[in-house]
C-alpha cells in the first residue's frame, strides 16, 4: 500500500505540473495581441494543444513509446516550467508552449500504455493534480504560484526532478513477467469505431474546458453570480470553500453512482443555465451543484476516452475541441477585436450549452467503458488505491479549507484596524487605473509590484480598469480578492464575470454601504462596465461613480454612455467623486455631457493633455491633482485626487488656486515625495514618476501661503 501511495503522489505531482502548463499557455498567447488589439500571428502557438494529433502517425507512436524517448517528453515537460524565467517574453510563450506538446504527449502514452493498476493510478493522479492546484492557489489566493513567484517556481523545478527522475527510472525498470502486460494498450484493443473516439475525445475536451472554465480556482463561481452591495452574493472568501467541499463530493459520487443517466445530466444541463442567468444565491447554488456534477464524470469520461481507440485519435479531438472552446469564449468578451466578433457577441450561454450537450453525446453514445473493470486480480488493487484516493482526496480539501480559514482571519483583522475605519478624518484620496488584467508590459504577473505602488500612492478609495482575470485566458486570477486582503480594503469586483466586460474593481478603506453594477449603452463595441457606490468615510457618506467607456472608433457608445453615466451622477445626492476611463479629449461632447448633465467639476480643467483618465468631483473640496507613470506595469498611467468633505455641505468654498510649491501648503496633503516633485511633459523611464504637470495643489484665491517651517 505504500509503493501505491507513493506512485500515487508521483502521478498527483505530474498531474499538478502538465495542469499549470495547461492552464498558463492562453495567458502568455494573449499577451502578444493584448499589446496591439489585434491579431500578432503569435496565436500559431495554440496548436500545441492538438499535438496529440501526429501519434496518428504509426512512426510517431512507436517513437513515442519508445522508453528513451518517453524521458526526453518527460525532461522537456519538467524543464518548461523554467520559462517563467526566461528574459524575453518570445522565449517564454515558445518554451511554454514546446512544455505542453511534450505533456501532452507524455499523457497520451502513458494513459493508453501499462497495466490497469500503472493506468488507474496515472489517470486519478491527473484528477487529483486538479484538486492540488485548486488548494495551492488558495494558499495563494487564487494565483498559481509557479507562475507568479520565481522561489515557488525553483521549488517546483527541484521537486519535480526528483519526481521525473523516479518515473524515468520506473519506465527502465520493467519487470520481465509484466512486460506482456506492459505493452500498449492500443494494440491489444480494437480500433474504435470514428463514433467512439470522436464523441469520447469532444466530452472529455469539453470536460477539461469546463473544469477549468468555470473550477479553475474556487473564487470562479462567486465571480459569475456576483452583484451590488449589500447583498452581492457568496463572497469568494469563505465561500470557496464551499465550491471545493462540492468539487470533492463529485469525485466521491463517481466511484457510486453511475452517469448513464439522462436525469442527473438534465440536472447538470439545468445548473449550467441557472449559473448564467441567476444573481447571488441562486446562480452560487447552481454553480455548486455544477461542481458535484462535472466532478462526477472525470473517471468515467477518461475511462471512455481510452476505451475509444486510437490515442491520436481520441486524446487529439479532445483537445482539439479543449482549444476551439478556449477561442470561443476569447471571442465572445474580444469581439470587437476579432474577425467575425459581430456573429461571436456575447454567446457564452451558446459555448456553455455547446459543452453540456458534446459531454451528453459522450456520456450516451460513446464507448461502453471496460478498461478499469474491476474483476478478478483487479478488484484489490482497485480498492486499496479507492482508500489512497479518497484519503488523498479530503487532505487536500482540508489543507485548502485551513487555507481559507487563515486567510479570512487575517484580512477582517486589517479591516477592523480603528486607524482605518473609526477615525475623524475628513480629507481622502481617490485614484483611478487601468492595469491590464494584472500583467506588466512585459507579458510577467505584476500584483506583487502592483500592491506595493497602491500602499505608496496612499489612496483611500481606488479604481482598477480592466481588471477581470476570472477567464480562463487570463489566468483564472482573482485581481480584487488579491489585492483586497493583501492591503487590507474593502473590495467590489463588477459586473460579473459572465456579463462580457473586461471588469471594474473598487478597492476602499472604508466600509461599502451599497453599490450597484451597471451595464453600459454599447450598441455598436464592446459591453462597457460603471459602479455606482456609497461609501462610510468616518461617519460621512461620499458617492464614488467608476465607469470604462467604449473605444474611441465606437462614436455611438461612448454618446449613449456618456448620457447614462451623466444622469447617473445627477441622481446622486451624496458628495461625488466619479472616476472614468472616458476616451474623449478634454472640452469634448462627452466632456461637456458628463461636467454639464453630471453636474460636477473636473479636478483640473486647464489639463488638456488627458484623453482617457478622468476625476470630477462635487460637494467636495479639491486639495490635489497628480497623474504618476505606469512605470512598465501598464500601458495606462494612475491618476490621484485629493478631497475633503465639508463641515456643512450648504456653506462651504472650493479651493480654486493651483499651486505647484508644496511648501505653501499644509504638509498633511503632500502628496508621496518618493515619486519625485513637479514635472512638465512626460516621464518615459520605467519608474513610477509625477509628471504631465503635477502634482498640483488648491487653495483658496486669497488664501496666503501655510506651513512656512518648509519654506
Amino acid at each position: 500500500m505504500l509503493a501505491l501511495y507513493r506512485d500515487l503522489l508521483l502521478e498527483v505531482f505530474l498531474g499538478y505540473i502538465s495542469l499549470s502548463l495547461y492552464y498558463g499557455l492562453p495567458p502568455m498567447i494573449w499577451y502578444f495581441p493584448l499589446q496591439v488589439l489585434d491579431l500578432t500571428g503569435y496565436e500559431v502557438f495554440a496548436a500545441a494543444y492538438v499535438t496529440p494529433l501526429i501519434l496518428n502517425i504509426s512512426a510517431v507512436w512507436k517513437l513515442a513509446n519508445n522508453k528513451y524517448v518517453l524521458a526526453f517528453l518527460r525532461l522537456i515537460t519538467l524543464a518548461s516550467i523554467a520559462s517563467y524565467q526566461a528574459s524575453r517574453s518570445v522565449t517564454r510563450l515558445s518554451t511554454l508552449a514546446l512544455g505542453v506538446c511534450a505533456a501532452l504527449l507524455v499523457q497520451s502514452v502513458t494513459w493508453w500504455s501499462g497495466n490497469s493498476q500503472q493506468r488507474l493510478c496515472r489517470v486519478w493522479g491527473f484528477i487529483l493534480g486538479h484538486m492540488l492546484q485548486l488548494v495551492i492557489r488558495i494558499w495563494s489566493i487564487s494565483l498559481n504560484p509557479v507562475w507568479a513567484n520565481n522561489t515557488f517556481n525553483s521549488v517546483i523545478l527541484a521537486l519535480g526532478a526528483i519526481v521525473t527522475l523516479e518515473r524515468i527510472r520506473s519506465d527502465f525498470q520493467k519487470l520481465p513477467q509484466m512486460e506482456e502486460e506492459m505493452k500498449s494498450s492500443v494494440e491489444k484493443m480494437h480500433p474504435g469505431r470514428c463514433r467512439d473516439w470522436l464523441v469520447s475525445g469532444a466530452a472529455f475536451g469539453s470536460l477539461q474546458f469546463l473544469t477549468h472554465w468555470i473550477f479553475g480556482e474556487v473564487s470562479l463561481v462567486s465571480r459569475w453570480a456576483v452583484s451590488g452591495h449589500p447583498n452581492a452574493g457568496p463572497d469568494p472568501n469563505p465561500y470557496g470553500g464551499v465550491i471545493l467541499v462540492a468539487l470533492a463530493i463529485g469525485v466521491m459520487l463517481s466511484f457510486r453512482v453511475s452517469v448513464n443517466n439522462v436525469v442527473l445530466w438534465l440536472i447538470g444541463v439545468v445548473s449550467a443555465i441557472c449559473l448564467f442567468y441567476l444573481r447571488r444565491e441562486g446562480a452560487f447554488a447552481a454553480g455548486t451543484v455544477l461542481a458535484v456534477y462535472a466532478m462526477s464524470l472525470w473517471p468515467h469520461l477518461i475511462e471512455r476516452l481510452i476505451s475509444s481507440g486510437s490515442p491520436g485519435k481520441a486524446m487529439g479531438t479532445a483537445m482539439l475541441v479543449y482549444l476551439l472552446e478556449i477561442f470561443s469564449t476569447v471571442w465572445c468578451i474580444a469581439y470587437n477585436f476579432v474577425p467575425g466578433g459581430a456573429i461571436t457577441r456575447e454567446k457564452t450561454m451558446v459555448v456553455l450549452g455547446t459543452l453540456m450537450h458534446l459531454i451528453g453525446l459522450g456520456l450516451f453514445f460513446g464507448q461502453r467503458p471496460k478498461l478499469f473493470a474491476t474483476e478478478g486480480k483487479n478488484v484489490a488493487h482497485f480498492k486499496v488505491l479507492t482508500k489512497c484516493v479518497k484519503q488523498l482526496l479530503w487532505l487536500f480539501v482540508g489543507v485548502g479549507l485551513l487555507g481559507l480559514g487563515h486567510r479570512f482571519t487575517l484580512y477582517q483583522k486589517k479591516l477592523l484596524n480603528p486607524a482605518d475605519i473609526l477615525s475623524v478624518k475628513k480629507d481622502f484620496s481617490a485614484m483611478i487605473w487601468s492595469y491590464r488584467f494584472g500583467y506588466d508590459n512585459q507579458g510577467w504577473p505584476s500584483l506583487e509590484r502592483s500592491a506595493e505602488f497602491i500602499e505608496q500612492t496612499g489612496a483611500d478609495l481606488i479604481t482598477i480598469l480592466e481588471s477581470d482575470a476570472s477567464k480562463p485566458f487570463l489566468g483564472n486570477n482573482d485581481l480584487t480578492m488579491w489585492l483586497g486582503e493583501k492591503l487590507g480594503f474593502y473590495m467590489d469586483f463588477g459586473p460579473s464575470t459572465k456579463d462580457h466586460t473586461w471588469g471594474i474593481m473598487v478597492l476602499s478603506r472604508y466600509p461599502i454601504v451599497q453599490s450597484m453594477h451597471h451595464l453600459l449603452p454599447s450598441p455598436h463595441g464592446e459591453i462597457a462596465p460603471a459602479i455606482s457606490m456609497t461609501v462610510n468615510i468616518s461617519g460621512n457618506l461620499v458617492d464614488l461613480v467608476v465607469a470604462h467607456f467604449g473605444n474611441e472608433g465606437d462614436e455611438l457608445d461612448r454618446k449613449l454612455q456618456a448620457e447614462y453615466i451623466s444622469n447617473t451622477l445627477k441622481e446622486s445626492q451624496q458628495p461625488l467623486v466619479f472616476l472614468g476611463y472616458v476616451t474623449s479629449a478634454p472640452g469634448s461632447r462627452d466632456y461637456q455631457q458628463l461636467r454639464n448633465i453630471g453636474n460636477v467639476k473636473d479636478i483640473d480643467q486647464t489639463d488638456m493633455h488627458r484623453w482617457c483618465e478622468y476625476i470630477m468631483y462635487r460637494g467636495l473640496i479639491r486639495l490635489g491633482y497628480a497623474r504618476i507613470s505606469h512605470g512598465g506595469l501598464s500601458d495606462t498611467e494612475v491618476q490621484l485626487g485629493k478631497f475633503r468633505i465639508p463641515d456643512d455641505q450648504n456653506h462651504y468654498e472650493d479651493n480654486n488656486k493651483i499651486e505647484i510649491d508644496p511648501r505653501v501648503v499644509p504638509e498633511e496633503i503632500h502628496f508621496n515625495p518618493r515619486f519625485g516633485s513637479y514635472k512638465r511633459g512626460h516621464n518615459y523611464e520605467h519608474i513610477h514618476h509625477f509628471h504631465m504637470s503635477t502634482p498640483k495643489y488648491f487653495r483658496k484665491q486669497n488664501e496666503k501661503g501655510k506651513n512656512k517651517k518648509h519654506m
